[in-house]
């Protein structure tokens, strides 16, 4: 048996970004499965073969551990992965991170219940209520405080678990136009840069649904992240490449960018390159040579 983890949607799923940030930005072996939002059954429903679990992110190890807390997660990962770096070696680092992941894990309340992580959608003149800009106002100060202590681009130097955990964080405050100091600023736009978030955000584009129990009445902008590289599906060929960039597969499906037309076999290959070509490595590769 492997390492599964179980995860729900991408576009809503705040722990389950934060799961997945750290199997996808270490390398770790684990395979991954979701459950369905937009489905009749709740997840505690779908994940009746791995009770007690009922919520995501859960992970399931080889001899049948099931771990649905996050935070336990995160360190069961850190132990059975030693050498992955999930958190830092040097233990002043490792202590701040800890210190940063776990204050995350058990507090902002006020944040998360009036702004609900939503990749799909970003808003402006929202009228944040004072515990909400107080939960900011704490982030901010622990932030600017690790920033200054290590330098950044993360709050321990390296990317850390400490930084999975705010990444979720870190779409919330851009995704709802709240304010922050400019060097908190500038630590939000490293997670809306991070090729890895921006590769879970064009998955879920286009494999989830716009779910309206999340939706908000403020005036709608732009997705605050980095402008993807311009690009559409298209009926058919020819393509600069014959392989798809992913599986290496004959291509059947198409997209233009560049003013060349691409190719990938199957339509979900095609279209998380569509939302955001640039999040791809192997996609950049052949798109750049």
């Amino acid at each position: 048996m492997d390492y599964t983890l179980l995860l729900g949607d991408r576009s809503y799923s705040s722990w389950s970004l934060r799961a997945w940030l750290m199997v996808e930005r270490f390398g770790l072996p684990v395979a991954t499965r979701f459950v369905d939002f937009a489905s009749g059954a709740s997840v505690a429903e779908q994940l009746a073969e791995f009770a007690p679990a009922r919520t995501v992110p859960t992970l399931v190890t080889p001899e049948g551990a099931i771990v649905s807390e996050s935070l336990a997660l995160a360190e069961e990962l850190a132990t059975r992965f030693p050498d992955a770096g999930l958190w830092p070696s040097v233990p002043l680092r490792r202590a701040v991170a800890r210190t940063l992941a776990s204050e995350m894990h058990a507090g902002f309340g006020a944040l998360r219940e009036f702004c609900p992580m939503n990749l799909r959608a970003a808003y402006q003149d929202v009228p944040a209520p004072d515990a909400v800009l107080a939960d900011v106002a704490r982030i901010e100060t622990i932030w600017t405080d690790a920033l200054g202590r290590f330098g950044g681009p993360w709050l321990a130097g390296d990317y850390s678990i400490a930084d999975a955990f705010f990444a979720p964080v870190a779409m919330r405050i851009a995704g709802y136009g709240l304010p922050v100091s400019d060097a908190a600023r500038a630590y939000v736009d490293a997670h809306l840069a991070d090729p890895a978030l921006r590769r879970w955000r064009a998955l879920g584009l286009v494999t989830g649904e716009t779910l309206p129990w999340y939706k908000r009445d403020y005036p709608p902008v732009a997705w605050p992240g980095p402008a993807p590289i311009p690009a559409q599906a298209v009926d058919a060929g020819p393509s600069v490449n014959a392989l798809c960039p992913y599986s290496h597969k004959p291509v059947t499906h198409f997209l233009q960018a560049g003013g060349r037309i691409w190719g990938f076999c199957n339509p979900v290959c095609r279209d998380k390159t569509a939302a955001d070509p640039g999040a791809w490595p192997a996609f950049m590769a052949i798109y750049q040579s």
